[in-house]
């Protein structure tokens, strides 16, 4: 069963490219034709790859792992927040802050400073500092949490990222690529396809585009978790089936023990006289 059909992704205007004169040419697989000097991105491709994403997406999920979706376009952070925010997702919506993912270790100390930060703010420490001091505080702290508050419990690397414009984000994509993290991307007559793992060929400027293909993929996602949820169900049950049987054939063993002993004291009495 497709996750999107023509229809809706016509309705939300995904098949609209850039001018003519501004394609990359790598994406003519994927454009139907030119009207009025504009590309046309075919979209009966874009709806198997919008499928073929959501399959590996939801995969990922199921596996537990984390996948983030960066998007710093003004029209598309609202979008890509909500979207992330409802399957539990981290997501990078301000600027691509460099070295995020190649130099991890250092975006988790700011992380964990902001975390000491609201620590100290809690437990009244700072209320010794003078108006300065704790305005300087407050405005890292507001920093910090504008740049990194939606990665906070971003423990490790993510296992994948779904990027929106590979070309304006083509950072993040290098540095996924450099690390061997799986790119997925709404790609644009515009943009080179070439390190993007899963292409979704659509517009990524338009609002109703991204969330039409968002809503896809994080469905995807959401029975992935659900899948999940239920495989561990599944095995704590199991488990607490095999305590319950276990604690029930201990008696039997020890009932049996205790007939056999039973059986061999009367032998041995009738044994010793014979001796004697």
């Amino acid at each position: 069963m497709a996750r999107t059909n023509f229809d809706m992704l016509l309705q939300a205007g995904c098949h609209f490219g850039h001018l003519k004169r501004k394609w990359n040419p790598a994406m003519a697989p994927y454009i139907y034709t030119e009207r009025n000097g504009i590309h046309i991105i075919d979209l009966h491709k874009t709806v198997v790859k919008i499928d073929d994403a959501a399959e590996a997406l939801k995969a990922i999920a199921r596996q537990g792992k984390k996948i983030l979706f960066v998007g710093t376009k003004k029209q598309t952070k609202e979008v890509i927040a909500d979207k992330a925010t409802s399957v539990n997702m981290p997501y990078v919506i301000e600027r691509w802050p460099g070295g995020m993912l190649t130099n991890f270790p250092t975006i988790r100390k700011a992380v964990k400073k902001m975390a000491n930060i609201d620590k100290l703010m809690n437990d009244g420490t700072f209320s010794n500092l003078s108006k300065r001091e704790l305005l300087q505080i407050t405005r890292q702290r507001a920093k910090l949490e504008k740049n990194l508050g939606s990665i906070a419990d971003l423990t490790r690397l993510p296992s994948a990222l779904f990027v929106v414009d590979v070309m304006k984000e083509n950072i993040a994509v290098r540095e996924a690529n450099r690390l061997g993290i799986p790119v997925f991307g709404i790609v644009d007559t515009n943009s080179d396809p070439k390190n993007v793992d899963f292409i979704i060929p659509a517009n990524d400027d338009a609002k109703d585009s991204v969330e039409v293909i968002l809503n896809a993929c994080c469905a995807a996602i959401a029975e992935g978790l659900e899948e999940r949820k239920a495989e561990k169900a599944d095995e704590k049950a199991a488990e607490a089936q095999a305590e319950a049987e276990s604690e029930e054939a201990a008696p039997k063993r020890t009932r049996r023990a205790r007939k056999e002993e039973a059986t061999e004291a009367p032998a041995a009495e009738e044994e010793a006289p014979a001796a004697e």
